[in-house]
């Protein structure tokens, strides 16, 4: 495999975007529907502080990862915090670079716009995205909770 390249989603990458992210919905055992993800890549585009942004990774000029995120307020700091929403590698080449350098390009970007905090959450049973988070990250100890209505 060649050298990974990390760019920001561009309107071209419609088709890899939506193949990549139905592949990570997948993988979690859920499906959206078709208004989630007209919605979703719109809100990509769409200029704003708290819309969220995207990169792709691209091996050999394939698509082969993708990464959500989005910059919110919080009252525990003065500047925005960066949640790392949605993280996805083709399982053809997991372990080759492609999680940390989708991590990577957020961090950057994040510090580009004066933010320290990166996070994520990934499901317990996620061994194999969690040996890279080990590596690349502390847990921090906290457990999720939703609401159910």
């Amino acid at each position: 495999m060649s050298e990974i390249i990390v760019r920001p989603l561009e309107q071209a990458d419609h088709e890899a975007w939506r193949r990549l992210w139905t592949d990570y919905l997948t993988f979690y055992e859920t499906r959206l529907p078709e208004e989630v993800y007209a919605s979703t890549w719109k809100r990509l585009f769409t200029p704003g502080e708290f819309e969220p942004k995207g990169f792709l990774a691209l091996a050999d000029a394939k698509p082969v990862g993708l990464v959500h995120y989005l910059f919110h307020r919080s009252c525990w700091s003065l500047v925005n915090n960066c949640y790392l929403q949605d993280l996805f590698a083709d399982p053809a080449i997991r372990g080759k670079g492609v999680g940390a350098a989708l991590i990577q390009a957020v961090k950057d970007e994040a510090a580009k716009a004066g933010v320290t905090n990166v996070y994520w959450m990934t499901h317990e049973t996620n061994t194999t995205a969690r040996r890279l988070y080990d590596h690349v990250a502390r847990r921090t100890g906290f457990i999720e909770y939703d609401l159910l209505s």
